[in-house]
């Protein structure tokens, strides 16, 4: 992937009180520093189970509300925004989620170096920066770069699965992976997860969700 191109910016956003003592009190807990060795998650977890890798998991909600649901799967969410990760600590410790890790770095260096190879079930990907500009559209993260490195990184027969409000990037994912030989289309190209918050002002500005999957081909 070109390291030179970001996928997003880091936004300026206020840090609530409640939101700040949890990346105190939490961070050390709940999450993992960045590093250029492979993780154990066997080490971070304390047991063997599927582990899924969400990118960009925003204020949290449905990252939270997913590893409830799934107790027998763990779950790595990288976020670099400052109150996103605070707010899903704060919910990690509101529920007492013990399936949930938090990294604070960028996506594309933490599943280049921390994530060993054929190691993920799965790899959530749910409403992007669309970058609509189309002088932007090399800033988006779903490129054939990312598509072969998410293929390096999921075990054979696990599963991406991306989510957008923007039909013309819905189409650019579309055809990035079905281009790619290491991958087959899900045809059910089911939902499976909470609606989101950035899912919710899209509805209500009248975008098309779509969930797209594919799977690893064996």
């Amino acid at each position: 992937m070109n390291r030179e191109i970001r996928s997003y910016v880091l936004r300026q956003g206020r840090t609530s009180p409640a939101q700040k003592r949890a990346l105190d009190e939490l961070l050390p807990r709940f999450g993992i520093q960045f590093s250029n060795s492979p993780l154990d998650f066997k080490n971070v977890f304390g047991r063997t189970a599927p582990v899924v890798l969400e990118i960009g998991s925003g204020m949290g909600e449905t990252t939270a509300a997913i590893a409830q649901a799934n107790p027998q799967t763990d779950y790595i969410a990288i976020e670099v925004h400052g109150p996103g990760v605070g707010s899903l600590l704060k919910k990690i410790g509101e529920l007492e989620l013990k399936n949930l890790r938090v990294i604070r770095h960028d996506a594309a260096d933490v599943l280049e170096q921390m994530i060993p190879d054929a190691s993920l079930a799965g790899l959530h990907l749910f409403f992007p920066d669309p970058w609509p500009k189309k002088r932007h559209h090399k800033r988006r993260i779903v490129q054939p770069p990312f598509a072969a490195l998410a293929a390096r990184k999921l075990a054979p027969g696990g599963y991406f699965h991306a989510a957008t409000d923007w039909p013309e990037y819905a189409i650019q994912i579309d055809e990035v992976f079905s281009s790619s030989a290491l991958f087959q289309k899900d045809l059910e190209e089911k939902r499976d997860r909470p609606i989101t918050k950035f899912e919710r002002r899209g509805i209500g500005l009248g975008h098309p969700v779509r969930d797209l999957r594919f799977l690893r081909r064996r």
